[in-house]
């Protein structure tokens, strides 16, 4: 028999969310058997599934110890640098600004360094994570960026800003603008785009079609030409909806792709210009809260900007040709 305490990062979540996170290994028929057979308690007494915990809440469990996962003695977070480039930061959330180069999450070539591994290694030298206090939570990145594209993304520090910045995302309460330099003199200097997009998992690539596709989503792309240079333009981007290389997409779709962009512009610019990444940054983000935002109302009429775009120095001193 065991007990586990239930802590403010735990509390708000139905039962079997709770022991999903916490047990990994337990198979959700067990878990449901062991609820239904009150091997697990909450509180002394009998729980159902969907029971939602309290701070303070005590589980009494009657399982295997094999369950019990024992806690690492090093941590492969701490594998990671922890330098972060923080633009804003408070006791629930920080705006980093990521970099073009870093994946935010692990994938299939995972090397021990990704930005929420450098984002729990900062914060566990800061004492402010400890995976031997947390039940079920790990600080949490609220949104993605590619691996070859920069700018800001929001970390959750506690459950309860988690779940408030994952709601206002779903109910689109954040406006992400983005920077980016596309080849080409647009003929239109501002415009709202509108298309279809269909995705090709398997090529890790979407196609744009200005009419409805069997499997294609809307899309919606609102740009700004904000400077003219040697045959490229400086945009503002507004997403109205958010897709896989929506931005990449939809604007080489229209015969202006982004500078630096191999997988839908034109390669022989790029070799030529010697870029590296696509120049697009995620590089203003403000928060316009139409519901109540908890613990996070301060943020509401809030804007924040990234610093140092890198590819706005180039562009500014015009000194390419195409």
């Amino acid at each position: 028999m065991k007990q586990i305490e239930i802590g403010k990062n735990d509390s708000g979540q139905r039962l079997d969310k709770f022991l999903t996170k916490r047990f990994k290994n337990m198979p959700a028929s067990l878990m449901y058997k062991y609820i239904r057979k009150k091997y697990i308690k909450l509180n002394g007494k009998r729980c159902e599934i969907s029971s939602r915990l309290e701070t303070g809440d005590v589980l009494t469990l009657y399982i295997k110890d094999e369950f019990f996962e024992e806690t690492p003695d090093e941590y492969d977070f701490l594998k990671a640098p922890a330098k972060l480039d923080i633009v804003y930061e408070d006791e629930n959330i920080m705006l980093i600004n990521k970099k073009p180069g870093l994946i935010v999450h692990p994938d299939e070539n995972y090397h021990f360094d990704s930005l929420i591994a450098r984002v729990k290694h900062y914060l566990y030298d800061k004492n402010e994570y400890d995976p031997k206090k947390e039940n079920s939570f790990a600080p949490a990145l609220v949104n993605r960026i590619d691996r070859n594209t920069g700018g800001i993304v929001i970390t959750a520090k506690n459950s309860e800003g988690l779940r408030i910045m994952n709601q206002k995302v779903k109910n689109r309460e954040l406006e992400k603008i983005y920077l980016c330099i596309a080849v080409g003199i647009f003929e239109k200097k501002q415009s709202l785009l509108v298309g279809y997009l269909e995705k090709n998992e398997k090529k890790n690539k979407v196609y744009i079609s200005k009419k409805p596709m069997p499997n294609g989503k809307i899309i919606k792309t609102k740009y700004r030409v904000l400077a003219e240079k040697n045959g490229l333009s400086l945009l503002e981007v507004d997403l109205l909806t958010g897709r896989t290389h929506q931005i990449r997409a939809h604007l080489a779709s229209i015969g202006h792709p982004l500078l630096g962009d191999g997988k839908y512009g034109k390669n022989e610019i790029n070799r030529k210009m010697g870029y590296k990444w696509q120049a697009l940054y995620s590089y203003k983000i403000s928060f316009k809260f139409s519901t109540d935002g908890g613990i996070l109302n301060y943020l509401n009429n809030r804007s924040f900007t990234a610093p140092n775009v890198w590819f706005e120095e180039y562009f500014d001193k015009g000194d390419y040709i195409l």
